[in-house]
């Protein structure tokens, strides 16, 4: 355990893991509990840190070496997570979590692939100013859809709306009926212009990445379609399956890029 919130400390003050204890690439699930659920797909791994909502494993994944970090709810805790794994020597991160749907055509189980977000939530305003894009790494979405395609579930690619609560800011009445200036016309706004899903990280997440040049991405179990009123918490392990196997073909990408003598991935190299 950390005796000091140095950031310079080897051993974070908050996730409470260091250098030896995490892969280049980490996966992010929210909840706590959905870390058991993703090393459970992987060859082998051994519990690193756990403290507060930030519990991390690292094993391999198809001979990958692979990490994972729980980030508890929200923008916030997203940060610190994206802050102190990069102090210690990730590169690149994953978002792996549930979210609402907001087009119709999207179902229950589906999975949504992040392009970008829009910034609703607060965390990423303490970063850069209002108008900077959160944008995913084009690697990362590549390495989703790819994934995604190899293990034949339906997704979508697209926008994500990121909130910082669950009721007010993502247009749900609070207590006792309260409701947020705007939000009866929220979902609708967001769905008209083409927006795929809302969720609480994504966009805090992305800005950090992107304003430290690092990789990041995100892909979400659809668990409620705000448009047609289904709601059922199934497809989890889908996500995880596909950001894990995401992992590998990203390892796989940067040898290729390597061997080719080149930076960034793009249309004319092969992982075949």
């Amino acid at each position: 355990m950390s005796d000091s919130e140095d950031p310079n400390d080897e051993v974070q003050y908050h996730i409470e893991v260091g250098p030896e204890d995490v892969a280049d690439t980490v996966l992010l699930p929210g909840n706590p509990e959905r870390v058991d659920k993703i090393t459970a797909l992987w060859d082998e791994f051994e519990e690193r840190g756990s403290h507060r909502e930030y519990r991390t494993a690292t094993g391999t994944y198809e001979g990958t070496p692979i990490s994972v970090t729980s980030t508890g709810i929200g923008g916030p805790s997203a940060a610190i997570a994206a802050e102190e794994l990069a102090r210690i020597g990730a590169d690149t991160f994953v978002r792996v979590g549930s979210c609402g749907a907001i087009q119709p055509e999207m179902d229950v189980g589906d999975l949504v692939i992040t392009s970008g977000a829009v910034r609703q939530e607060g965390t990423s305003k303490e970063y850069v100013r209002e108008d900077y894009p959160a944008t995913a790494d084009h690697e990362v979405v590549c390495a989703l859809v790819a994934a995604a395609e190899r293990l034949d579930y339906d997704y979508h690619v697209g926008l994500t709306m990121s909130a910082d609560s669950f009721y007010a800011g993502q247009g749900r009445p609070g207590f006792e009926g309260f409701e947020a200036a705007g939000s009866e016309s929220l979902v609708e706004d967001l769905r008209e212009a083409n927006v795929k899903n809302i969720e609480m990280e994504a966009a805090t997440l992305l800005t950090v990445a992107n304003v430290y040049g690092l990789r990041a991405g995100a892909v979400c179990t659809v668990y409620a379609n705000r448009v047609t009123g289904e709601f059922r918490t199934e497809g989890e392990s889908r996500a995880a399956k596909t950001a894990s196997l995401a992992v590998h073909l990203l390892a796989r990408m940067d040898e290729v890029k390597r061997a080719a003598g080149v930076d960034r991935w793009h249309a004319g190299l092969s992982l075949d």
